[in-house]
């Protein structure tokens, strides 16, 4: 079994439903300011307001303690769990929503297409 797959099993709690975030963050998501990065944290595709700027900050707070905690447990790096989170982030993306490859190009997910997966997740 490939290493991203092993840290897989561990990031449930990254993909948190879209209900668990706030409305702030869940309208920034829908109109395309904020979305998932390639390093599994989210980002600012648009200048965000002061309170959306917090509310990122918090959830990139909470994610890199779960990378960290999970790199701990499985002797690998904070940012292999970073990346890894983000493939199963990108998989998991619904239609119209931003997101970044490393080339760092802010894309929206189109219907009909999958997000363009990068090497690493594959």
């Amino acid at each position: 079994m490939k290493l991203h797959r092993l840290l897989a099993l561990g990031l449930s709690a990254v993909a948190a439903p879209a209900g668990a975030q706030t409305p702030v963050v869940q309208s920034a998501i829908a109109t395309g300011q904020v979305g998932e990065r390639y390093d599994g944290y989210m980002g600012f595709a648009a200048q965000p307001s002061e309170a959306l700027r917090r509310q990122v900050i918090a959830i990139n707070i909470r994610r890199r303690n779960l990378y960290l905690q999970l790199a701990a447990q499985r002797n690998v790096t904070a940012e292999l769990v970073g990346l890894t989170a983000a493939c199963t982030l990108f998989r998991q993306l619904p239609i119209g929503e931003a997101y970044m490859l490393s080339d760092k190009v802010w894309r929206r997910r189109a219907p009909g297409q999958s997000v363009m997966l990068p090497e690493y997740c594959r």
